[in-house]
């Protein structure tokens, strides 16, 4: 797996380069292969992902519909034990799910007989915090995601991305080493989406947790991304990886994160297909 080696950028034109040094990879996946059995045969759905994710990295996933992108997602989750291969964070084999690993699906799924707060502070139910300090986190994480005032209103008074920041809230609230968005932002209007998209960088630019998001949408992945995994289909594989060289926070116009995606798309129709 090689970084794409898109274009040369002149030094006075490119954003400048974060400060931090490269982190070695904390969350590793190592020959992941995972199949299905549909109509009484094997489907293999992933095959070979060798992946490493660095404390505090944020990596999109692209690439067409059935090359695995949530599987991907599922099997770091721990909600699928059933593949061949390595999955680990820490060093501690990933076999089930927990806390250190939140996930953000593109529904919501907030409990609508709850509110703001009681949806958020039900992420906290099996954690051994008091009262008062479970009360301070779920404050700060509604502040975090800019829902403050809105601590009481329930899920049917809130709009598509309000509801998404709950939601991103109710993730963070436990402090999961690893974050994972499986098209997050996928199901709101294209306004809503790009204020969202600045949002999330802020939240990961606060927080610093790592996160690992799935989209099908290539500007959004380069944006946000420090990497974006490219993964061809049946089975899915990953096609290459390409790096994001830029600091944050980003300029969506700047024009070599423009030749970046152009880059991207053009990989994908190239291969993703076959």
């Amino acid at each position: 797996m090689t970084a794409l080696n898109i274009i040369d950028f002149p030094p006075a034109a490119a954003p400048a380069p974060s400060a931090s040094p490269p982190r070695a990879p904390n969350l590793l996946v190592r020959g992941l292969s995972k199949s299905f059995v549909i109509d009484r045969k094997p489907l293999k759905v992933l095959q070979d992902i060798d992946l490493g994710f660095a404390p505090g990295e944020f990596v999109s996933i692209v690439g067409r519909s059935g090359c695995g992108k949530s599987t991907l997602l599922r099997l770091i989750a721990g909600l699928d034990a059933g593949y061949e291969g390595e999955i680990s964070l820490d060093g501690e084999p990933i076999r089930s799910t927990s806390l250190d690993r939140g996930l953000i699906f593109q529904d919501p799924s907030l409990l609508p007989w709850m509110t703001v707060r009681q949806n958020v502070a039900f992420a906290l139910i099996n954690h051994k915090l008091s009262r008062e300090e479970k009360a301070a986190r779920v404050a700060e994480h509604i502040r975090l995601v800019g829902l403050a005032g809105f601590e009481q209103a329930y899920p049917k008074e809130l709009s598509g991305g309000m509801a998404q920041r709950a939601a991103i809230a109710r993730a963070l609230v436990s402090k999961p080493k690893v974050l994972l968005l499986d098209e997050p932002l996928g199901a709101l209007d294209a306004l809503t989406r790009v204020q969202l998209q600045a949002e999330l960088q802020r939240i990961w630019l606060q927080q610093k947790t790592t996160m690992i998001m799935v989209t099908h949408d290539v500007e959004e992945a380069v944006y946000l991304g420090d990497r974006v995994v490219i993964m061809d289909p049946r089975p899915g594989r990953i096609r290459r990886i390409v790096d994001v060289p830029f600091a944050h926070p980003r300029d969506r116009a700047s024009p070599e994160l423009h030749a970046i995606r152009d880059a991207v798309l053009a990989d994908l129709m190239d291969g993703g297909g076959r």
